[in-house]
């Protein structure tokens, strides 16, 4: 009786520290022996152009792997109908549908189990498409299965590529909005826990813990993907052509800031990047700066306008060569007589000399002053990776006599392309500079839209001076040398040309140049900036290289907005005295 009550109190004891004392810790030890956790995916999100039009978006793709250890023949069906699936048969099956050889597949297998003779994993086919894997899996071979991963796709290709930029194999934003927008675009993903039976078979109902997955949101562009397909056809066509090293075009809303196309030529197509140059992946519009040349003779006009020491008619003797008396030594790029010239004539002659005679009529600090409210030497606020802010050499007080006067034509200084577009659009907009964008916001899964570009302008010179300086661009249009060549009928243009030697990287200038034309239309009302930039164009090294590109662009961009034409006469100006 004693023995008896001391083992059942044995039992007992047992009992409660099993039931009671334990009971929480053995059922956690349990469910987490029978328990299953699957990552749910959240999507990476669409970016969209300014229409709505896809460039980016995620799609699944497929693995397909075998288990080598276990492929063997096995029957399916049974009695009359039962079928054997020899090895081979099942290789030639699931050849057909990834477009191999069964040898090949077979290949797998064998070299698999030459490492491993328990090998339970290899790959047959990476990321194929779901039609492939529907095809796969409708074979049902039974040690073939696939695993799926997230992928990016880009349905347009190359167009707006520098722009969109791409992701890595890993899913790793690397370039363009994909990079610079990855916190609206990256997903969240969730999970979900459930119980399995000794199968591993999810027993219904056992749901113990689900966290949903969260998509990324979807990213708006103000690009107009085909107008960016127009413009990146008119680059790369002019650009070969003439054997430019690279080339830039930057098409600008004059009244929002908005950038509705910016092409680069070399650019990359993200659903191919090894084709493409890793110096070519990015976009140079907004990353490379340059010595901008003459028409950033149109920013010291206006800003000369604006500090009441200039106007259109103001007088000057422009000679081939000027030595000023701080030993600077300036000159034009072809021999030529003393010139009686306007402002207006400096501008349709290009005159360095003139125009070193108009900035002069302003302080250093003046001058730099108006660089910087025209937004140059600091990065545009599209917020773009790697953007170059240009230079502006310095501060005014730390200029060379030389680099004193080269600066008010645009040498001795950096920007880039949409900054002279931004230039150029602040003077379209009556001296009213509008933020740079190329974003319109992020839309969140729920509707919410975030990162709404703030869209208020500042006036950097006033809505006189930004009025003369369009009249002497259209006087620039009307009678500079490419009157004939970059003419748009039924629209009054204000434009202006630009050829800079090219910094060679040791502190001069290299053989080669940069060659360039901006300018806005109507003049009369402006509403769109076209501005081209080639580099290097062996085969014509001068401005006249980028005027067709200018003029194609111009003229789809009006045909395309179907902008009214000019009904006013345009400007008469003299440009000599």
């Amino acid at each position: 009786m004693v023995a008896l009550l001391a083992l059942i109190s044995v039992f007992v004891v047992r009992l409660v520290d099993i039931q009671i004392v334990r009971a929480d810790e053995l059922n956690a030890a349990s469910l987490a022996a029978r328990s299953t956790t699957e990552d749910i995916l959240g999507a990476r999100g669409s970016i969209v152009d300014a229409s709505g039009k896809v460039l980016a978006q995620s799609v699944m793709r497929y693995d397909i792997n075998i288990s080598p250890k276990n492929a063997k023949t096995y029957t399916v069906g049974s009695g009359a109908d039962a079928e054997t699936v020899s090895v081979a048969k099942a290789s030639a099956e699931l050849g057909r549908a990834l477009g191999m050889s069964a040898a090949s597949i077979q290949k797998i297998i064998a070299e698999s189990l030459a490492d491993d003779p328990e090998s339970d994993f290899a790959y047959v086919k990476k990321m194929v498409d779901l039609a492939t894997w529907k095809k796969v899996e409708a074979l049902d071979i039974r040690w073939v299965y696939g695993e799926g991963h997230p992928s990016r796709t880009y349905p347009d290709g190359a167009v707006a590529g520098n722009l969109v930029g791409f992701v890595g194999d890993d899913g790793e934003a690397l370039a363009g909005e994909e990079s610079a927008a990855n916190k609206c675009l990256v997903g969240k993903d969730g999970s979900t826990s459930y119980q399995t039976g000794v199968d591993g078979v999810e027993i219904p109902g056992s749901t113990t813990h689900s966290v949903a997955a969260k998509n990324g949101g979807t990213l708006k562009l103000t690009i107009d993907s085909d107008l960016q397909w127009n413009v990146q056809q008119a680059l790369a066509q002019q650009a070969q052509s003439v054997g430019a090293a690279w080339g830039t075009a930057v098409v600008q809303e004059v009244k929002t800031g908005k950038l509705v196309a910016v092409a680069d030529y070399p650019s990359v197509d993200p659903n191919n990047i090894d084709a493409t140059d890793a110096d070519d992946r990015g976009s140079r519009a907004f990353t490379a700066s340059y010595e901008p040349g003459s028409t950033f003779k149109a920013l010291t006009a206006a800003s000369a306008i604006d500090a009441g020491v200039a106007d259109p008619l103001t007088q000057v003797v422009a000679p081939y060569r000027i030595n000023f008396p701080n030993g600077a030594d300036i000159n034009d790029s072809e021999f030529h007589g003393d010139e009686h010239l306007t402002l207006t004539g400096v501008l349709i002659e290009s005159s360095n000399t003139g125009m070193s005679q108009i900035g002069e009529k302003m302080t250093d600090q003046q001058r730099y002053d108006y660089y910087q409210k025209f937004g140059l030497g600091t990065e545009t606020e599209a917020d773009f990776p790697a953007q170059d802010p240009g230079n502006l050499n310095g501060t005014a007080d730390s200029w060379d006599p030389q680099t004193k006067y080269a600066t008010m034509f645009g040498q001795g200084l950096t920007t880039t392309a949409v900054q002279i577009a931004s230039v150029y659009q602040t003077i379209a907009n009556g001296g009213v500079r509008m933020p740079v964008q190329l974003v319109e916001g992020c839309t969140q899964e729920d509707g919410t839209v975030t990162d709404v570009p703030k869209g208020k302008g500042e006036r950097v010179v006033s809505a006189s001076a930004a009025k003369q300086t369009s009249d002497i661009l259209e006087m620039v249009y009307q009678q500079g040398w490419l009157a004939n060549t970059w003419n748009i009928p039924g629209y009054r243009i204000a434009s202006k040309t630009g050829t800079a030697q090219m910094p060679d990287g040791n502190g001069g200038y290299s053989h080669g140049y940069l060659v360039s034309v901006s300018g806005f239309a109507p003049a009369d009302d402006p509403q769109y900036v076209v501005s081209v930039s080639l580099a290097d164009p062996v085969n014509m090294n001068t401005s006249g290289a980028a005027a067709p590109i200018f003029k194609q662009v111009m003229s789809q961009v009006l045909k395309k907005y179907r902008v009214v034409p000019s009904g006013t006469a345009p400007p008469n100006l003299p440009a000599a005295w």
